[in-house]
């Protein structure tokens, strides 16, 4: 579906202008928006998991940790695919979050993934500048990702930036010099990106913040010592098809969460990078930008050059 097709159906949470500055400019944050009942179960059951990491020593199937994690000092970066981990996640991803999708993605919505980032005063949770799309290319750029914030978020603990009107710009390169898979620009694209065009999405716990999967984002490091937790659910539109297997499927993967299947795919003549063979696993985005082993999971690295 257009823009204009989409907007012209109801909003059913976010506001017109809301709506129509995430068209424009490839991203909206909207404070406060999560109803305080659904934010305080979100919160408590991350904690939860937060607990359970303290016993891990190496990254798994639930937990992705940093260097240095210890249970006395855990530095859990990401639970992997919180939708399966527990239900309040999921209810949340086809609830309440599914209605903020449909204003976006129109009345027919998919799930597409979930993770639960941390922000734990350490150099490692720097996410560098990248484009989503090239992770799981679709048929039409109608795929974007809507981040909770489970916390309160300012400039000092590490808020998502965004280059306004990137969506609409070509696609970077994120495959380095040698041909290895980095899910990052290089650093001399990286400093050719414009700052004076990028916008900090702060907010209170319970804000959201959407960005198209074409939009240019980096999320800084963290300055304070309370971790930050970001929650993210990625959508797409029942109309866009993926190309290529899915980085790290849950068993809610293109699940329909608001209206139905279409017969037809959409398609976007613009071109995407096509990423690694992902089907031998993944495990995150941090490792991927460290350069670490990202395999996992006990499976073998997928070619491509994924390290």
């Amino acid at each position: 579906m257009t823009p204009e097709e989409i907007l012209s159906h109801p909003a059913r949470v976010l506001t017109q202008s809301q709506r129509e500055h995430y068209f424009e400019h490839g991203f909206v944050g909207a404070e406060s928006l999560v109803p305080k009942d659904i934010l305080s179960g979100l919160q408590a059951v991350t904690n939860d998991f937060v607990d359970q990491s303290r016993q891990e020593t190496t990254a798994g199937k639930i937990f992705d940790i940093g260097p240095g994690h210890t249970a006395e000092a855990p530095i859990l970066r990401r639970l992997k695919r919180p939708d399966d981990r527990h239900e309040t996640y999921w209810n949340f991803a086809k609830g309440f979050l599914a209605d903020v999708a449909a204003d976006l993605a129109g009345p027919n919505v998919v799930f597409h993934h979930s993770k639960l980032n941390f922000k734990w005063f350490d150099e490692s949770d720097t996410v560098k500048w990248h484009q989503d799309i090239q992770f799981f290319p679709h048929t039409n750029y109608n795929v974007f990702t809507i981040g909770t914030y489970l916390a309160d978020t300012d400039m000092e603990n590490g808020p998502l930036a965004v280059k306004r009107g990137s969506h609409n710009e070509p696609l970077f390169d994120q495959y380095d010099s040698n041909g290895n898979w980095t899910g990052m620009l290089s650093d001399d694209d990286a400093a050719t990106v414009d700052m004076s065009q990028v916008d900090y999405l702060t907010g209170p716990a319970g804000s959201v913040t959407i960005h198209n999967a074409r939009a240019l984002h980096y999320s800084p490091s963290s300055k304070s010592p309370v971790p930050r937790p970001l929650l993210l659910n990625c959508y797409t539109s029942a109309d866009a098809k993926p190309y290529t297997p899915h980085p790290d499927p849950s068993s809610h993967t293109y699940e329909v969460v608001r209206g139905e299947m279409v017969k037809w795919a959409a398609h976007d003549p613009r071109p995407c990078q096509v990423p690694p063979d992902w089907s031998g696993g993944y495990t995150s985005i941090y490792a991927a930008q460290a350069g670490e082993n990202m395999a996992g999971e006990d499976k073998p690295v997928p070619s491509g050059g994924m390290m």
